[in-house]
């Protein structure tokens, strides 16, 4: 009896212990979800992020779980009739739900940034442009999701936002060591430089190689515990799409005839265009006594000249107003000297792919390669190319002459650091953007969640003092039946 109520004390003790031994144990992170729509000046894209709630010095791991291409054009195409753009939204709306867990929508930040053809709408008339954003915003508070406001990003945030994209897809920031279990800044980061073309307006963004003089045109960042100074510059007016249109005011004024030669279009091939077409965007309509604006309509005759493009498109710069200054790209606009290597992405990175330009080719090969592709007819271009778009493959020649002019009387890249930029619409996974780098950006704004703690056992204590009590049993149940 004496050795029986030892040992049911000592089971006493032991369960005892086991339930005052106890610890603080962290549960992993929850995810976050946020999604931001991307409405363009030719097209609209939604991309779902994701990320875990405990953040890396104050700034989320974001990774792209969902992009959606909405279908029609940008939002700013709506103004005739603005509750379309928020229709437009829906079909991808309804697919972000499906990969967004019940349970985390009602918590969903959901954002919409409108860019360059947006902005021209509100140049152009800013009441209706109100009106498409309260419509797009209508309609994303229908979904149960955490709306945050639809906007108008400056020319300035939408480049420094793909800055950050780059460099976060590219581990300039931050990379995963396995070696120490937790996300380290590489040593001797390379920070790239960033390069957008878009329909409407183009940017550049980079890191200046020495002190920056004009810090009006610098962003600042903290990411990752670290500061970043970035110049970065957007040109309204300067997009593909406008550029052309541009392109061909300047070549009908010249002209003034309802014939008008257009270099840059292939031989034989025609496009009819009307005079009031150009009173559409504010980058056309400007007073010009060369041009009077009515209902009539003008052909503008292929003649695939390469060197007349190219000589057509340096005109649509102002490079006269820099004088001799190095730190100026055109119109007067200040720049510091190219610095690093760039990612050029989005209508940079179609054009030069269409015309299966490679990293690595020399520049000479390049204009070579341009060269020869503005001096085919139209017959051979729609025959070698028939699944192409018709509307787009005759823009092809004017587009890769702009780039060039862009990259190399504007910007000033040589024949050696032409060799530093790179073309490409995706890293890992990822697409090219501005909207990773906003997201990323607004986790800030989001705090940070402390890890869900709850009290529990140590896991090795736990299992000893049950083994024990369960043993101390067997014992006494043995010591009774003896």
């Amino acid at each position: 009896t004496a050795i029986v109520g030892a040992l049911v004390a000592l089971s006493i003790v032991a369960l005892v212990l086991s339930l005052v031994k106890i610890e603080d144990v962290a549960l992993p992170p929850t995810v976050k979800y946020g999604m931001v729509f991307d409405a363009g000046s030719s097209h609209t894209s939604l991309f779902v992020y994701e990320w875990d709630s405990d953040k890396d010095n104050n700034t989320g791991v974001v990774s792209q779980t969902l992009s959606c291409d909405v279908q029609g054009q940008g939002i700013s195409s709506y103004a005739n009739n603005p509750t379309k753009a928020g229709d437009s939204l829906r079909e991808c709306l309804d697919k972000a739900l499906k990969v967004v867990p019940d349970a985390k929508q009602r918590d969903t930040p959901a954002y919409l940034g409108a860019t360059a053809g947006m902005r021209l709408l509100r140049e152009q008339n800013s009441s209706v442009a109100d009106q498409v954003l309260a419509e797009v915003a209508k309609t994303m508070q229908e979904y149960p999701v955490a709306f945050k406001g639809a906007r108008i990003l400056a020319g300035e945030e939408e480049g420094a936002y793909g800055w950050i994209t780059i460099n976060y897809l590219l581990d300039s920031f931050t990379k995963y060591s396995p070696k120490a279990h937790t996300w380290v800044r590489p040593e001797a980061a390379s920070i790239f430089g960033a390069l957008d073309l878009g329909g409407a307006s183009t940017q550049i963004s980079f890191i200046p190689g020495n002190s920056m003089l004009n810090w009006n045109e610098a962003s600042k960042f903290m990411l990752y515990g670290y500061d970043y100074n970035v110049y970065t510059h957007s040109y309204l007016c300067y997009g593909q799409n406008e550029m052309l249109k541009r392109l061909a005011k300047e070549l009908i004024v010249v002209r003034g005839e309802l014939g008008v030669d257009h270099p840059c279009y292939p031989k034989d091939y025609n496009e009819t265009v009307s005079l009031s077409s150009f009173c559409t965007s504010p980058c056309t309509n400007r007073s010009d006594a060369r041009l009077t604006l009515g209902d009539r309509n003008v052909t503008l005759e292929g003649r695939g000249n390469a060197s007349g493009c190219l000589a057509a498109i340096k005109k649509l710069f102002n490079f006269s107003a820099c004088g001799q200054s190095q730190d100026c790209t055109f119109d007067g606009v200040y720049q510091p000297p190219v610095s690093g290597q760039f990612i050029a992405f989005s209508a940079f990175y179609y054009n030069f792919k269409f015309l299966n330009l490679t990293e690595g080719q020399s520049l000479a090969a390049v204009r070579e390669t341009i060269e020869r592709f503005c001096t085919r007819s139209w017959e051979d271009l729609s025959s070698s190319y028939p699944e192409e778009n018709p509307q787009r493959l005759p823009k092809y020649c004017a587009n890769a002459n702009y780039i060039l002019t862009l990259l190399l009387d504007a910007y000033k890249f040589n024949e050696t650091s032409w060799n530093n930029i790179f073309f490409q619409m995706k890293a890992g996974s990822s697409s090219v953007g501005w909207t990773l780098g906003y997201m990323l950006n607004l986790t800030n704004m989001i705090p940070a969640e402390a890890p869900v703690r709850v009290k529990g056992h140590i896991p090795s204590l736990w299992a000893a003092a049950i083994a024990f009590i369960i043993l101390t049993f067997a014992l006494g149940l043995a010591a009774l039946l003896l």
